[in-house]
């Protein structure tokens, strides 16, 4: 059975008079982009999950699958990784190279086998943005200092705007944008026949995936995101997010519904002159706090977004 799930919010997310539904400094030097604990050598773990092989701690969590010409991959992990990542897939799908690599964004710890995957002929595939942010040199919340460009052949080759689909070692694998959702090039990718979804940065079991408000993401388009993922899981789809164990479609559901309150809560706060610091303290998280964590950095980025995105009439 298909989720029927709760009535959209599509007409409460617009830029523009959405206030009226719910009545790293800039001259940093280029720099390494990666978080202390991702310096330490990589210790992956690999999972069967029907049909395509969840690999984890490459700085992402990555989803193979053999083909008859290489394998495919979803994301790259860190590029200090990608050599370790490499030899797991290679172990996982019997595939001496990948022939077609889908990053679900552009954050380094997602592209860092783009390079080895471009140098060796294979398929890159990505949204346009995405091809954009890593053709140039880049800041974000995500991490500190200025990112600088990935090399020419490390760049996709491959773009889409909105969805898109391949076939692959006889199974259809579909990918579409979501946008303004964790950045503002995220695709998700599934693989309907098997009923796994690769759902990139929007989603984790484990945690609160913050926006990257400053490069196109907003809490609005993370909603979003959830009512669209929703729309295509059921409750035994199994769920890859970028970080994490793996999750069902009944938490993609369960997701979205937390997403959805939680929206209405924030446009009740702008209605009354709070600022992201009163949000924080207020924290109309911290029921699943025990949960996910402590939400301070996820609240505060999510709050600044719709301040950034509400257009006065």
């Amino acid at each position: 059975m298909r989720s029927t799930g709760t009535p959209t919010t599509a007409d409460r997310l617009s830029r523009r008079g959405f206030l009226g539904a719910g009545a790293a400094a800039l001259g940093a030097p280029l720099a390494s982009a990666f978080a202390s604990g991702s310096r330490q050598a990589a210790r992956l773990t690999s999972t069967d999950l029907g049909g395509v092989t969840l690999i984890q701690g490459a700085g992402c969590n990555v989803v193979a699958m053999a083909g008859p010409d290489g394998a495919l991959m979803i994301d790259g992990g860190l590029a200090e990784n990608a050599d370790a990542l490499l030899d797991a897939v290679r172990d996982a799908t019997g595939n001496s190279r990948v022939h077609t690599l889908i990053n679900t964004h552009w954050h380094p710890e997602h592209t860092g086998a783009n390079e080895a995957v471009g140098r060796d002929g294979g398929v890159i595939i990505a949204h346009e943005t995405t091809r954009m942010y890593v053709s140039n040199a880049v800041y974000s919340v995500t991490f500190e200092g200025r990112l600088a460009p990935l090399p020419q052949v490390a760049r996709p080759n491959r773009t889409t705007r909105a969805a898109d689909s391949l076939e692959f070692a006889g199974q259809r694998v579909d990918y579409e944008h979501l946008p303004s959702a964790h950045t503002d090039g995220d695709l998700y990718v599934r693989f309907p026949s098997l009923n796994v979804l690769a759902a990139g940065g929007v989603v984790s079991g484990e945690a609160w995936p913050i926006l990257d408000y400053r490069n196109g993401a907003w809490y609005g388009g993370r909603v979003r995101a959830l009512e669209r993922l929703a729309e295509m899981v059921d409750v035994d789809t199994r769920v890859a997010p970028a970080h994490g164990r793996p999750i069902t479609g009944a938490d993609i559901v369960r997701h979205r519904d937390i997403y959805q309150e939680l929206f209405l809560t924030m446009i009740d706060y702008m209605n009354m002159g709070l600022g992201p610091e009163d949000v924080v303290e207020r924290n109309p998280l911290s029921e699943y706090e025990a949960e996910f964590g402590d939400p301070s950095t996820f609240l505060d980025g999510a709050y600044r977004s719709m301040l950034i995105a509400y257009v006065p009439d």
